[in-house]
């Protein structure tokens, strides 16, 4: 095809420059890499880079009740893990508590609690996250103490306990009772805040 046909349908300017002449703005036929973004184009980038920022910040932090969920879940599973521990040693394990984490206990050959504070041991003391606390803890058949605490001795009966932890406005509870492990437990409550029975 000859180059100079086209000189007909585009100017002669489009086959030589760079940009379009001042005067006619709206002529794209030869735009440079120099001519920059349109108002479009700069919106449609913020808008992706939005969306992406949404995204992060939606994995990194999860809301109140997901992390709650977490936080029952691994509660739950170490204290079935204490009450296993001492059925199969045959030595009382204890756990207690503060508002914002909890700790293990295993009794001493010579009397007392040893605190389990070992890095490696999956009984090892344990912080909740910034703003989480243990809002409630009852032991059924039993009145409510100052602390804390559930002690799991391989001679006695399995315990029933709730324990309530909050986020927020979230909440959500560590149930056992005598005929089943901890597990957590975020349906309706009964009169006095426990977990209703099904």
């Amino acid at each position: 095809m000859n180059p100079y046909r086209l000189s007909k349908t585009f100017p002669d300017w489009c086959r030589h420059r760079k940009q379009p002449p001042p005067s006619e703005p709206g002529n794209f036929c030869c735009r440079g890499r120099d001519a920059g973004f349109t108002l479009l184009e700069m919106l449609m980038v913020i808008l992706i880079m939005g969306l992406c920022l949404g995204l992060i910040s939606a994995v990194v932090k999860p809301d109140a009740r997901a992390m709650l969920g977490v936080e029952a879940d691994r509660l739950a599973h170490l204290l079935n893990l204490a009450a296993d521990e001492s059925r199969l040693t045959g030595k009382p394990v204890r756990w207690t508590a503060e508002n914002s984490g909890y700790r293990f206990w295993r009794a001493h050959e010579e009397g007392g609690w040893l605190e389990i504070d070992d890095s490696g041991d999956l009984l090892r003391p344990r912080a909740m996250p910034d703003g989480m606390v243990i809002a409630d803890f009852r032991v059924e058949a039993q009145q409510r103490l100052n602390a804390m605490r559930l002690d799991f001795r391989p001679d006695g009966l399995p315990l029933a306990y709730t324990i309530a932890m909050t986020l927020g406005d979230e909440r959500i509870s560590v149930a056992a009772s005598p005929f089943g492990d901890a597990q957590p437990w975020s349906g309706p409550k009964s009169a006095n805040g426990e977990p209703a029975q099904q």
